[in-house]
């Protein structure tokens, strides 16, 4: 590993025309980053490729276009706005088989942009607060430039870098850009509550990040036994585990770990983690993979929807033709769970949009994309109720969902389902 003492130097190997994976989510190395900015008058058509980041986007900009192009697998807050689709551009693709595809070479890394915490005396870095992908990418890639931060927690699991695999390195002491969470409303907390008298003790939960998942996180305080295998977890999670609500004991892989591949939180994550080997982070492909998923029992998948529509079919990643996230890992998990032994894969979403718009529809909007397909849909949960899809056909799915919808909203739902489905 070549210590460097600017961030020029650094980066100096990155040439036009070459392909970057950059680390994503709180472990985003906005250092390097921001060096980058400084020197993309020298670089043409290099190709940025990650999953969401944090901080300011500017690749993504109009003024760099030519410098360079973005291929984002999934679409964070920072991009939303900047997407064009031309050499600002999404790749649909499911986290679990992200890391094969670029282990595959079917997406080539030249080089890997990594931000890891510092080396310990056997020389191993780690990947922080996210594995996911970039086990993948420090594998593949020819070229691997390192943030090394004092601030980055060291996480146990697969995330190991030794020094040696390092091409170049920078040092720092970057504070993170934590994110902060919003009030959980009235219906969120009843869709929280909901959820938790679907879940029975001895359960193993996957959730994701926002409101929904900390009300239910926040509802399970009676609990026993739950374990955690996770895309990701939040700050939400640790009363549960300080609290031995969440133990893993009945989990049957990895018990007594608390399981994921990325984190996203708090101050407060970050020192609950550092250097705790009750918490792994493992790769996507590992974590994400729906028959690694299935061999816990009671798997309960809690996963988040734009839009439902009367069949089933589930729309996460956009608003019409727009991307607004992406496929991520829903599916991913939708299937494990369904395949677990009790396990249950559940949607949850407010019946309304906050402009009063109802999220269960008769059809998709015009270009929405199906992530779960009605097939793989089972239990629906909004603030009004909670339905099981599996086994119901679609006249039972379209009444069944109905009846979650806003009441003020039903009345239309029903006219719509005669005249677009049962009209001849």
């Amino acid at each position: 590993m070549k210590v460097h003492d600017n961030l020029y130097s650094t980066l100096e190997s990155i040439q036009s025309n070459m392909s970057i994976l950059v680390h994503g989510s709180m472990a985003t190395p906005t250092v390097l980053l921001d060096g980058l900015k400084e020197q993309a008058w020298r670089l043409e058509n290099v190709e940025l490729l990650h999953l969401h980041t944090c901080g300011d986007a500017f690749y993504a900009n109009e003024q760099y276009k030519n410098n360079f192009r973005v291929t984002n697998f999934f679409v964070g807050g920072n991009i939303r706005k900047k997407l064009n689709y031309q050499n600002v551009d999404y790749l649909p693709c499911f986290l679990s088989e992200i890391p094969n595809l670029i282990k595959s070479k079917n997406k080539k890394i030249d080089v890997a942009l990594i931000h890891v915490s510092p080396p310990d005396r056997f020389g191993y870095c780690t990947l922080g607060t996210s594995v996911d992908i970039m086990r993948a990418g420090v594998d593949s890639a020819d070229i691997i430039i390192a943030q090394v931060n004092s601030k980055m927690p060291r996480v146990h699991g697969d995330g190991y870098v030794h020094v040696d695999q390092i091409d170049h390195a920078f040092y720092c002491d970057q504070e993170f850009e934590c994110s902060s969470e919003l009030p959980i409303s009235k219906e969120e907390e009843q869709i929280g509550k909901i959820i938790a008298e679907l879940i029975e003790d001895d359960s193993t939960l996957q959730m994701g990040i926002g409101n929904i998942p900390n009300a239910v996180l926040n509802s399970l305080k009676g609990h026993k036994n739950l374990g955690i295998h996770s895309e990701m977890f939040a700050d939400g999670a640790i009363d549960l585990i300080e609290s031995g609500v969440v133990n893993n004991t009945k989990k049957n892989t990895h018990p007594g770990k608390t399981v994921a591949t990325f984190l996203n939180g708090s101050q407060r994550l970050l020192d609950f983690v550092d250097d705790n080997p009750a918490t792994i982070l493992l790769p996507a492909n590992y974590v994400n993979n729906p028959g690694i998923i299935a061999r816990n029992d009671k798997v309960v998948a809690i996963n988040s929807a734009l839009e439902v529509d009367l069949s089933g079919q589930v729309c996460a990643d956009s608003l019409g033709h727009k991307i607004f996230s992406g496929v991520g890992g829903q599916m991913d998990f939708i299937r494990g769970a369904s395949l677990s032994k009790g396990g249950k894969p559940i949607i949850a979403l407010p019946s309304r949009t906050k402009k009063g718009v109802s999220k269960i529809t008769c059809s998709l909007n015009l270009g929405a994309g199906v992530v779960t397909t009605r097939a793989h849909t089972h239990y629906v949960v909004t603030e009004f109720g909670v339905v099981n899809l599996y086994g119901k056909t679609l006249h039972e799915r379209a009444k069944a969902l109905i009846q979650i919808a806003h009441p003020e909203d039903r009345e239309g739902l029903m006219k719509n389902w005669y005249e677009i489905y049962c009209k001849k």
